[in-house]
């Protein structure tokens, strides 16, 4: 505890790999990551049940399958924390290959369960939404390129990486899944912003992206429904956002009890899109700000150690990390409360799916990995060196 308050004790590198993570890793915001993920086992086995018992499953079929995906994800989470972020960047090259490639042929291969967006691969007792592991793996590698495009002599790596997240922003519309595109360019957007591009070029990038809001309203019947649904002044009781926004008011304060809440009966993807309506319900406001303030902790820990840090690609890439995980969890509750259109985006490590939560995983133990203390100066050091 004293670490977590002090900060950590200097290491050597000859130190064992284990005692060595732990004296350099961030505890409160690897403490925050396990409590959500804590709440969002207690949270499915109240939202849970009802899908299973819809669908002929056993009670606790969806919370086992959870459990399962959540070990593999806190695996995940600690081992790619463990490494150095040279080898993080070797990792995210790999994936975003893979990854890259699954996008590209998900239009052929891939399923839609029903839902009308082609964004999984189905394998029988699994499956599998490449959406959500390209997402850390290209902010890792676009970090790489605008970092390498600031070195004297340098490839041209900020016009690479907007080439790229242009095609893939193409390609995630396509499916559509608008959410993940605009989180991917938000991301990206951050990045950029703080790699050094001009003001006029990021309005005309945002310029850009309401254009293409406009197109996809009057090219797509699916993308246009969401935004009318969300303009509507009134809201129809029968729909997701109904159930939920009477779900929220239902709970008040401190909730309607645990096991008492009715929503979970009405709403299909009461244990994904919209779990925090269920913990609005049973739990209160309480627990949703219990759930916000660990998000917080996360991001806000985060980006307060980076500022720190003198690399510029373990910069880019961790606040690229940290923004992109904060801004899911609001788009997220956003959605529940109507302030934001019907997105189709999990909350991090709260809502239940393989895919996301171990993506998720992932995603986090590179941003431990990049927030660890390493024997440096900090960047404040060479100001102080430069005013002398």
């Amino acid at each position: 505890m004293t670490e977590m308050v002090y900060g950590t004790a200097p290491v050597r590198a000859g130190d064992p790999v284990l005692p060595r993570w732990w004296q350099t890793v961030d505890k409160w915001t690897m403490s925050a990551i396990l409590m959500l993920f804590g709440v969002g086992l207690l949270l499915g086995l109240a939202a849970s049940p009802p899908l299973a018992a819809r669908n002929g499953l056993s009670s606790f079929h969806y919370v086992e399958r959870q459990v399962f995906f959540g070990t593999f994800a806190m695996i995940a989470m600690l081992v790619v924390s463990m490494m150095s972020p040279a080898m993080v960047r070797r990792l995210a090259v790999i994936g975003f290959v893979a990854a890259f490639a699954s996008l590209i042929l998900l239009p052929f291969f891939g399923t839609d369960f029903g839902k009308g967006a082609v964004r999984w691969y189905s394998f029988g007792f699994a499956s599998v939404q490449p959406s959500e592991f390209l997402k850390p793996v290209f902010i890792v590698f676009s970090a790489w390129l605008m970092a390498a495009s600031q070195e004297v002599g340098g490839p041209p790596g900020k016009s690479a990486s907007f080439i790229l997240v242009c095609v893939i922003v193409g390609l995630l519309a396509i499916q559509p899944d608008f959410g993940q595109a605009a989180l991917t360019m938000f991301a990206w957007g951050v990045m950029y912003f703080v790699a050094g591009a001009p003001i006029i070029l990021l309005v005309l990038i945002a310029g850009g992206v309401v254009s293409f809001g406009v197109l996809a309203y009057n090219g797509s019947e699916h993308f246009a429904r969401r935004i009318d649904g969300f303009l509507n002044p009134e809201i129809d009781p029968r729909t997701q956002l109904g159930y939920a926004t009477n779900a929220i008011q239902e709970g008040g304060f401190f909730g309607v009890g645990v096991g008492e809440g009715q929503v979970k009966w009405s709403l299909p993807d009461a244990h994904t899109d919209f779990i925090i309506a269920v913990a609005a319900e049973e739990y209160g406001l309480i627990l949703v700000l219990a759930i916000i303030a660990l998000y917080g902790v996360i991001v806000v820990r985060s980006l307060f150690r980076l500022m720190r840090e003198r690399d510029p690609f373990i910069r880019l890439a961790g606040t690229g990390l940290a923004c992109m995980f904060g801004v899911q969890a609001m788009i997220n509750m956003g959605v529940a409360v109507r302030l934001l259109p019907a997105k189709g985006m999990t909350l991090p490590f709260v809502s239940y799916g393989g895919s996301s939560l171990i993506a998720g995983g992932v995603a986090v133990g590179m941003l431990l990995a990049f927030t660890r203390t390493r024997p440096q100066g900090e960047i404040a050091d060479i100001f102080q060196r430069r005013g002398r």
